[in-house]
């Protein structure tokens, strides 16, 4: 609350409230004072500007729909800095960090732009096994689970890659799968265990025609979801419109 000013979001948009304790009954006045943040209000009253031309609510009259028992971070006052917590509790850093919110939606933007991206080009998306005999496709520590009905212990893949071939071996020519991996290896803000992965295959394509295909992929995504081609990450500008740099990958085998 700023004074007599209070903002309300649903999560996609926000209002500002000009509540006037002097315009309320007794009872009423002594509530307004009780609220915290994190309080769901149902409002009442005629809209206007302000001076500064803010779309406002001139509440006639309130009533708390749902108390808020641990009131929200301040942001003015810096109460969610800490990184660890924000991660630990992502509900909080979401309501509370428009930031975050925006990541969020934009990743989904992302998702829903890739499907539509393999569809056009007539791959079919599928599902493959999560839980696996052999946890193949990568070199990775898995997540060991046990099958009960089967008495046997099983492993959370840490990538799709042996099924999906499978499907091109069986005749499905194109193929691709937005997945979740497990591996069991570390943890930090920038590493989780647990993550999404694409992963794509076509037959009787060169790997000069899958690179092409990535160049385009994320070109495409810049410019349509993200509305520019230039993305700035880090302090370092990248041009997604420009070609891609290719390198060549050398290998090397000692003779025993």
């Amino acid at each position: 609350m700023r004074g007599p000013f209070v903002v309300i979001a649903d999560g996609a948009e926000q209002i500002q409230l000009y509540m006037n304790n002097k315009s309320f009954a007794d009872e009423k006045a002594v509530e307004l004072k009780s609220l915290d943040l994190g309080d769901i209000l149902g409002v009442q009253g005629q809209i206007f500007k302000t001076n500064q031309g803010e779309l406002t609510i001139r509440v006639a009259d309130f009533q708390l729909l749902t108390k808020s028992l641990r009131p929200l971070p301040d942001k003015q006052k810096g109460d969610f800095p800490d990184t660890e917590m924000r991660y630990r509790q992502r509900y909080v850093d979401l309501i509370v960090n428009e930031e975050s919110r925006s990541v969020f939606e934009t990743r989904s933007r992302i998702i829903k732009f890739m499907r539509g991206y393999f569809e056009e080009l007539g791959f079919m998306e599928v599902e493959t096994p999560m839980m696996q005999v052999i946890p193949g496709g990568a070199t990775a520590r898995p997540f060991i689970t046990h099958h009960n009905a089967l008495d046997q212990d099983m492993y959370l893949r840490v990538a799709p890659e042996l099924y999906l071939k499978r499907l091109i071996v069986a005749g499905l020519d194109k193929v691709f799968e937005l997945n979740r991996n497990f591996r069991n290896e570390g943890l930090s803000t920038r590493h989780n265990p647990e993550f999404t992965m694409l992963e794509f295959y076509k037959a009787y394509a060169r790997y000069q025609d899958l690179m092409d295909l990535t160049e385009d992929l994320f070109r495409r995504i810049a410019k349509e979801v993200i509305g520019s081609t230039t993305i700035n990450y880090q302090g370092t500008e990248y041009d997604f419109a420009n070609p891609f740099t290719r390198l060549t990958v050398g290998c090397y085998y000692s003779i025993l």
